[in-house]
């Protein structure tokens, strides 16, 4: 039986600790495919996607080490592992590209749609049993890993997405009541 979207969202949690098993570049492309029918103003679907899976998984995993450790050749097999530890183990990246529109309007709605594709991807990874974890790590905007990753100029990562499988479900974090969050207009 199928899960309620409601059921979907509140079950789904990020998650930071994967067991290694990649994820099918055809499960990611499924996920994205469906994710796309995110709303998006005037249909522009302003995103584009990096995907690193299967074969291109060791690739990407090179291409950060060498991005993002300047000094990695000169590391200690422990202390580079330690360093890469974060992506050795997700089964696939996603990295989502949007375009930085000069008119702060479209921007603003571009970086929303997307985001809104973001969640879309995360709740039907989930559905699959795939886990996700959204990441805007420091390094995203370093001009070494745009050029290897063939980020354009005027292009923005706007998320790293981690897919992967898990052997650990992480509880859930508790939520702040809704009603602390609303304004009632003209009360």
């Amino acid at each position: 039986m199928r899960q309620s979207i409601k059921t979907i969202i509140e079950e789904r949690r990020s998650i930071k600790k994967f067991n290694g098993r990649r994820v099918e570049q055809s499960d990611v492309t499924a996920v994205l495919a469906d994710a796309a029918w995110a709303p998006n103003h005037g249909n522009r679907e302003p995103w584009r996607f990096i995907v690193a899976a299967e074969s291109g998984l060791d690739a990407i995993r090179t291409t950060m080490k060498e991005c993002i450790i300047p000094n990695w050749a000169a590391l200690s097999p422990e202390e580079l592992d330690k360093k890469i530890a974060g992506f050795k183990l997700p089964g696939a990246f996603v990295f989502v590209v949007v375009p930085e529109d000069a008119r702060q309007k479209e921007r603003l709605e571009d970086f929303s749609a997307t985001s809104a594709l973001i969640q879309n991807a995360q709740l039907l990874a989930w559905e699959k049993g795939i886990g996700t974890c959204w990441k805007t790590p420091v390094w995203i905007d370093a001009p070494k890993f745009r050029t290897a990753l063939g980020v354009k100029p005027g292009e923005r990562i706007l998320a790293m997405l981690q897919f992967g499988y898990y052997d650990e479900l992480p509880k859930a974090k508790p939520r702040t009541p809704i009603e602390q969050k609303i304004t009632y207009f003209g009360k």
